[in-house]
């Protein structure tokens, strides 16, 4: 059962939230490159993008990749073009795509979302990983550069992730992530005319520390073998640190 930080209010005894230490205003996320080890997150430009990432777009299996995306797989050129023109201007999302160092290929892009930097809170979503970095040292990376750019950098409380509640593989993901599981929200939205029920997740930032180092125990060369293997999983990384000393 979670437990709610609570204090007595002085004038009634009731019981409220803590006061929060730094209660200025978190930064929005401006475009600039984020460096990891295995990738690279750079702001979305679509002149500069547009052709690798129409291609990790549209494997044989699209319809697969995109079936709980808000969007469809691009039928055409054409298609993508108008995506990547309304994503590149979204007012209230920021993209960035994500690049493999080793082939130098963009394969994926995500998103800053639900930008609220008053409360210090953000989500990571629209979120496509093409065949190519799905389950990989990438897109664990990429995950992290965000959460560690939102935590250490911007100075938000709250990281997000949201997905259909139906979308497994999603789910699982963010349970590895180390995000926390906090419900269904019932018929949350209408997408692609079906009913969806929204599950929603959180890292908070009294947890990061934890988060951050089993991330970058996990990413490090010394995890994995010759054949690039993990040695460690990133949940058994996770919970060896969390052994009390």
């Amino acid at each position: 059962m979670t437990v709610i930080p609570q204090v007595p209010d002085p004038a009634t005894g009731l019981p409220i939230g803590p006061l929060v230490d730094r209660a200025e205003p978190a930064r929005p996320p401006e475009p600039r490159v984020l460096d990891g080890s295995y990738c690279r997150l750079e702001p979305l430009d679509p002149d500069h993008h547009g052709d690798d990432l129409f291609a990790a777009s549209t494997p044989v299996d699209a319809a697969r990749q995109f079936l709980y995306l808000p969007t469809d797989p691009p039928a055409a050129r054409a298609d993508f073009d108008r995506w990547l023109d309304q994503a590149s201007h979204a007012p209230d999302q920021r993209f960035w795509v994500v690049i493999d160092r080793a082939t130098g290929r963009v394969e994926g892009r995500q998103a800053f979302m639900r930008i609220d930097p008053p409360n210090q809170s953000i989500e990571i979503g629209n979120v496509y990983w093409g065949p190519d970095m799905a389950r990989s040292r990438v897109s664990t990376e990429a995950l992290f550069l965000f959460a560690r750019h939102a935590f250490d950098e911007l100075g938000y409380r709250r990281f997000e992730w949201k997905c259909n509640a139906l979308n497994g593989p999603s789910c699982r993901a963010a349970e590895r992530f180390g995000f926390k599981f906090e419900g269904i929200f019932r018929r949350a939205a209408i997408l692609k005319g079906r009913s969806r029920d929204t599950a929603w997740y959180s890292m908070i930032d009294d947890e990061w520390p934890l988060i951050r180092s089993a991330f970058e125990a996990w990413l490090a060369p010394t995890n994995f073998d010759a054949a690039g293997t993990q040695l460690l999983r990133l949940d058994e990384v996770r919970a060896q640190l969390n052994q009390p000393s």
